[in-house]
């Protein structure tokens, strides 16, 4: 069984930093994509970034230039480093994984992290 863990989620005020994190763990043999989806109150859920098996990263243009994915391979964790932080950054942030393990690749999923940003 694999399990996505959050962690990280907060209150910040406008233009400040936080720092996600997102656990992988569990009967893992392979990992394709990793990232971050968020979903504010009302609207759909969106793609804020990932990272695939190759390091290669890709964001979303809303947090270009203020957000970092990275990854710590050995631990199968990633984390979302966000900084100046708006209140449009308000939403659930949802770890996402597609994953391979006992022999199917399939989509998984966090609980969600609230980040909840003041103007």
């Amino acid at each position: 069984q694999v399990q996505l863990a959050e962690s990280g989620g907060g209150l910040v005020q406008a233009g400040g930093s936080l720092r996600l994190s997102c656990a992988a763990s569990g009967l893992i043999s392979g990992i394709y994509t990793l990232g971050w989806y968020r979903q504010a109150p009302g609207k759909q859920r969106e793609l804020v970034a990932s990272i695939i098996s190759s390091g290669s990263t890709s964001y979303s243009d809303s947090v270009k230039d203020r957000f970092t994915i990275s990854r710590h391979n050995t631990e199968n964790t990633i984390y979302l480093q966000m900084n100046s932080l708006k209140p449009e950054d308000t939403a659930v942030y949802y770890c996402y994984g597609r994953l391979q393990s006992m022999g199917s690749v399939d989509d998984y999923w966090g609980q969600g992290t609230q980040v909840t940003v003041s103007s």
